[in-house]
């Protein structure tokens, strides 16, 4: 086993520049192998636990902001009107967000 010197060597810019081109060649081909196909799609059928496996399209209906509703002008949230904290200037805050 030959060990090679920790003291630094001088190398030409040309030289430096050459031996930083070939690390990064080889450097590139190592990472090129890295990537397995077969673990790629193995990771997109995985589940976790408690996940859904189904693929379908969740179908939500869409209500208007009721009578006794409001939207809080800070959360953006539909609030019961007992949650209605302050009104100014015609807009609603929620108590959550004045509290």
């Amino acid at each position: 086993m030959t060990f090679e010197s920790a003291a630094p060597t001088m190398l030409s810019e040309e030289d430096r520049a050459k031996e930083i081109a070939s690390l990064k060649a080889g450097k590139t081909v190592e990472m090129a192998n890295l990537i397995d196909e077969s673990e790629t799609s193995l990771a997109e059928d995985f589940v976790l636990p408690g996940g859904e496996t189904a693929q379908e399209e969740a179908s939500i209906e869409v209500m208007a902001e009721q009578a006794d509703e409001f939207t809080c002008a800070s959360c953006f949230m539909v609030r019961h009107r007992t949650l209605l904290a302050r009104e100014d200037n015609g807009q609603k805050f929620c108590s959550e967000c004045e509290g």
